[in-house]
């Protein structure tokens, strides 16, 4: 009787366990089921985003293709841009591996910035050329394919041939293995959209996705000799004041600036590294490992020492532009002078460390690609006259001519005119001497490590 009553206490335990952990599964399956609902939620409507965004911007593209009025252009190219945005905010928000939809992600940020030099143009009054029409018509077959293509993947993920979970499935596991097995309906899908899209056209134009960056040399290295490993040693050696024999060859680099790279083994830890143009030898960077201890001097006396630092190696013509502290050393930008003209892209930066004076960075990058001799023409708009355009709202505090880089790695001679507004914050405006119209407008950030523009 006694045994019967244990198995019944038993049984029922056991029944009560087995009902828990049912609860238990079932709330975790409710759970695990609205979570997933949620996220699938969520990428369809970043799908359904990209594929409005798109439509809209095949649209318009079309509409542009008749516009003839700089006033039409600019705004249809506004509306291009727009379109162009929302399709990399939804684009954003998908669950893509590095290589989904590479071709789309390229295309959808390349025309939304040719879009926005073809609008710039226009506010300037300037009207469509003949390249232009033509990049505009192959940019507008391109968007009806794509947005053809995508439509048509969407439709699917309505009907339920794919869902949003296995999207975001797909691209996890392609993040992890880009030859995993993904949903064959998902796979082939994105492969028919990358593999159906059309050529791109080269576009040639003042943006960061013209077709002439990939192609930019040094101009300050051109027709220059190339150097053995045993001369760029001996020249980064004589740079750093070190004898040869403490630098080791650690490589080489062929990115835009091909470089040998060398270290130095400083002692007590420290160590240097210098990169060295293989053509003529000039020094690209230089880091300096060692810890900067407390400041023990100025701002102004750390640039002092950076501007004896240049011209004791050959930079006689650099001109301080802005300067940054962090971590008790300060960064120096000092940008060519041409006379009386402030050549911007001709950078050089020099970092110097408070505690001591030493100079721990050096980097010369900017200097390397643009510093060239220039010819500037006599400004058909005089300072005075360039002044008028200057907003109401702004107090002229200085002046002076200016070569400033554009986002396409071009740059433009200017006015520049340094101002501050009644609250005191400093601007500056550039003004072109032939048209007199702005050019650009920077905003000066100041704080007590420095000075950066925007």
């Amino acid at each position: 009787m006694k045994m019967k009553k244990i198995l019944t206490l038993s049984a029922s335990y056991t029944a009560a366990i087995i009902i828990v952990l049912s609860g238990f599964v079932y709330k975790n399956f409710t759970q695990a089921e609205f979570y997933r609902r949620r996220v699938e939620n969520t990428y369809q409507h970043a799908f359904s985003e990209l594929v409005t965004s798109l439509e809209g911007l095949e649209s318009a593209m079309q509409k542009g293709l008749y516009a003839t009025s700089p006033a039409m252009v600019n705004a249809i190219c506004t509306e291009i841009y727009g379109k162009s945005e929302a399709a990399v905010m939804a684009l954003g928000e998908l669950p893509f591996g590095s290589n989904e939809l590479e071709h789309t992600a390229a295309f959808v940020s390349k025309i939304g910035d040719y879009a926005f030099s073809l609008s710039r143009n226009a506010a300037l009054g300037k009207k469509y050329t003949d390249d232009d029409r033509k990049n505009l018509a192959s940019l507008s077959e391109s968007a009806t394919a794509l947005s053809k293509n995508l439509t048509g993947l969407y439709a699917r993920l309505n009907d339920g041939a794919i869902t949003m979970y296995n999207l975001k499935r797909s691209g996890e596991e392609a993040s992890e293995d880009e030859d995993s097995l993904v949903p064959t309906s998902l796979s082939e899908s994105f492969r028919k959209i990358e593999a159906d899209f059309p050529e791109m056209p080269s576009l040639i134009y003042d943006g960061p996705f013209s077709a002439h960056i990939s192609g930019m040399k040094p101009k300050l290295l051109e027709g220059k000799s190339y150097l053995s490993k045993k001369q760029a040693a001996e020249k980064a050696a004589d740079f750093l004041g070190i004898s040869e024999k403490k630098l080791t060859l650690s490589g080489t680099r062929n990115d835009e600036v091909p470089v040998y790279i060398f270290s130095a083994d400083m002692g007590y830890g420290i160590s240097r590294l210098i990169e060295i143009t293989i053509q003529d030898g000039m020094v690209l960077n230089i880091v300096n490992s060692r810890h900067v201890r407390d400041a023990a001097m100025s701002d102004d006396d750390a640039a002092k020492i950076a501007e004896k630092y240049l011209k004791s190696h050959g930079y006689d013509s650099m001109t301080e532009t802005y300067r940054y502290m962090a971590d008790d050393a300060v960064t120096i930008n000092y940008a060519y002078l041409q006379g009386d003209v402030i050549c911007y892209p001709d950078l050089i930066k020099v970092r110097v460390a408070k505690d001591n004076g030493e100079i721990i960075n050096f980097e010369s990058l900017g200097y390397i690609m643009n510093h060239t001799e220039r010819d500037f023409p006599e400004p058909a708009v005089s300072e005075e006259n360039a002044e008028v355009n200057i907003s109401d709202s702004l107090t002229v505090l200085s002046h002076s001519m200016a070569v400033i880089p554009t986002t396409g790695k071009n740059e433009k001679f200017c006015h520049e005119f340094k101002c501050k507004n009644e609250a005191g914050q400093h601007y500056i405006v550039y003004v072109n001497p032939e048209t007199g119209d702005e050019e650009s407008i920077l905003i000066l950030l100041e704080s007590e490590n420095g000075t950066l523009a925007m």
